[in-house]
């Protein structure tokens, strides 16, 4: 096993469980490990990672920590958003969306340096490590995946510690009891599941969530902000004109205020399971309410119910790790197309953990207020021309009527 390996690539956060992962595959596999710690908005310190990984061995030079907010909403956050991609019908795909990324990166590192492996700290019940080696293969159908949990005999964390202990791996105060919960985080949401949270039927402890106030504690005013969209990517807030990471942290501080983008969802797993998760996603809660505003006014029916219809097919590939497939990206050339005058302004009104659309504009607007209107329209609708079109979409049914009478 150890004179396949040479070099691995390791997704590494610094935390206890990819530092026991890291020094697992340096004394497992005899081989050379380079770490790559992604920026992606979780706000936590991640520098604290070069050291932990220069303390492993690690040499300077193959110690990648790299800040990828920017790409990481342009370039995935806002394609998922383009398509209204909701995973059965709730979920924004906060966790799922951050993968594609990591995994790019993890490939793109190994070519670099040499590698030929790569790993990662994903759980063998989780669809994340499904999402991580879909990527990799769709990416270098060669590279060599190293899944220590699927591995090793390391099965509780009562054992990660001792673990970790033996080989002098630091272990912080705050992770020799039992955690209530894991959680996952990056500048779109933050989702916790596991432990306290295992129980359906359990409300989620207030402590649980990070992210945003309580909605019975949040402001008893409403607050208005306007989002500005162009070819349907959010680019301003309130006329201000922002960068997608920016913009969405700044979504982010308005819910986090007024308690928006909590979610409790028993969800199906990619890997047949089910699981209860909580998730938090503030900005992106508004964000998908907002871009479906301007879409109202600016798609037409057909193009419109189409989208809604592709739109679980998107999710699904997403939530299952197929990024990279053809299938998502036909699906992406359909979706933009459809976005080309999803150009427009949204007002939105924030309070109490809700967000609402209470206002939209757009100069490629194809609502008619002189042919909605109950008032005299100046002839812009013949309201006589409904006669013939409810006969001919009535004909089958009448036909079908005086036969089986």
């Amino acid at each position: 096993m150890s004179d396949s390996i040479k070099r691995v690539v390791l997704a590494y956060s610094g935390g206890l469980d990819t530092s026991v992962i890291l020094k697992w595959l340096q004394t497992t596999y005899n081989c050379e490990v380079v770490t790559f710690t992604a920026d992606l908005g979780q706000g936590e310190e991640i520098e604290p990672a070069r050291q932990k990984a220069r303390q492993c061995g690690v040499k300077e030079e193959h110690i990648f920590i790299e800040d990828v907010r920017e790409e990481f909403v342009k370039d995935y956050v806002y394609p998922m958003m383009r398509a209204n991609a909701l995973y059965e019908g709730l979920y924004l795909l906060g966790t799922s969306i951050a993968r594609p990324l990591i995994a790019k990166r993890q490939i793109e590192i190994a070519k670099l340096v040499g590698a030929d492996a790569v790993s990662h700290g994903a759980t063998g019940k989780g669809n994340d490590q499904v999402r991580f080696e879909i990527g990799y293969y769709a990416l270098n159908p060669e590279i060599k995946v190293i899944a220590p949990w699927r591995e090793w005999d390391l099965t509780s964390r009562t054992s990660l510690i001792n673990w970790a202990e033996q080989h002098q791996i630091q272990v912080p105060k705050d992770k020799r009891g039992e955690s209530p919960f894991s959680t996952d985080a990056n500048l779109l949401h933050t989702s916790s599941e596991g432990k306290v949270l295992e129980d359906p039927w359990e409300e989620v402890p207030d402590y649980v969530y990070s992210r945003t106030n309580n909605p019975e504690d949040a402001p008893d005013k409403p607050e208005y902000i306007t989002i500005d969209f162009e070819r349907g990517d959010a680019v301003a807030i309130n006329g201000v004109g922002m960068s997608p990471a920016t913009l969405l942290a700044k979504l982010n501080d308005y819910g986090r205020v007024h308690g928006i983008g909590r979610l409790d969802l028993v969800e199906n797993r990619f890997v047949g399971m089910k699981s209860r998760g909580m998730y938090e996603t503030p900005g992106g809660t508004i964000l998908h309410l907002a871009h479906r505003g301007v879409e109202q006014i600016t798609l037409d029916r057909g193009a419109a119910h189409l989208k809604d219809e592709l739109a679980p097919r998107y999710a699904e590939l997403l939530y299952n790790g197929f990024w990279f497939s053809p299938e998502r990206e036909m699906l992406q050339a359909a979706v933009d197309y459809s976005q080309q005058k999803v150009t427009g302004t949204v007002r939105m009104k924030l309070y109490k953990g809700s967000a609402s659309i209470v206002g939209r504009k757009s100069p490629y607007s194809l609502y008619s207020e002189k042919v909605v209107t109950f008032e005299d329209d100046a002839g812009a609708y013949d309201q006589r021309d409904a006669a013939g079109f409810i006969k001919l979409n009535a004909l089958r049914l009448r036909l079908l009527g005086k036969r089986d009478r």
